[in-house]
């Protein structure tokens, strides 16, 4: 019986400790933590409409330059731009009274990001259901302080002349995606961050 009951406490003991550990990783050792305040986007065709929901036409109509005119306008398409507000906080703010203030080294620059595109049904296959993930490079610095705004691309100009959005010329289908963006850095001391957000994008050929 001591045996039994000794076996389960060590048990117990490796399940927390494991459990533990599970959040350590993801967490990371650093410090800081990136807070995305706000996620936006817009149509590569009307790039300072920013929002959420994002529009993604996958053709679009241009009357200009010649030989583009507005009786015979020409079929383009272009790349959806997204737009991501940060800030920092520390993962221990301190004890009343006295609150830890973040310092240079807690900044964090971000160098790559990630978009993987989803669908509430579940049918997520790349290149058949919605657009191939990206990879990307991205740079900027969130201050200790304060926000930063910076820019990435959404969706690829390319992935509207591959499977499934090519077909959405023609056919006249809508199909509602969630881009879960995950960006990669490390602050000012080398330790790694990461910071995810989603945006609603729903492709289709919509009316220019």
């Amino acid at each position: 019986m001591r045996t039994t009951a000794t076996r389960l406490a060590v048990l117990t003991l490796l399940v927390a400790a494991s459990s533990g550990c599970g959040d350590l990783a993801r967490q990371g050792r650093s410090p800081s933590q990136v807070i995305i305040q706000s996620l936006e986007g817009a149509s590569g065709a009307d790039p300072e409409e920013m929002g959420n929901p994002v529009l993604s036409d996958v053709e679009t109509l241009v009357t200009e330059p010649a030989p583009c005119s507005a009786t015979a306008p020409c079929r383009t398409f272009f790349n959806d731009l997204g737009e991501v507000t940060m800030s920092v906080i520390l993962k221990d703010p301190g004890q009343s009274g006295a609150p830890s203030a973040p310092s240079t080294l807690n900044s964090v620059t971000f160098t790559r990001y990630r978009v993987v595109y989803r669908r509430a049904d579940g049918r997520n296959t790349p290149g058949v259901d919605v657009p191939a993930a990206i990879d990307a490079a991205v740079t900027f610095t969130v201050p200790e302080s304060g926000t930063v705004t910076a820019a990435f691309e959404l969706v690829r100009n390319t992935a509207k002349r591959e499977a499934p959005l090519l077909a959405l010329i023609n056919n006249g289908t809508i199909i509602s995606t969630v881009a879960d963006i995950s960006f990669f850095g490390r602050d000012q001391a080398g330790n790694d961050v990461m910071a995810t957000g989603s945006i609603t994008v729903n492709f289709a050929n919509f009316a220019d």
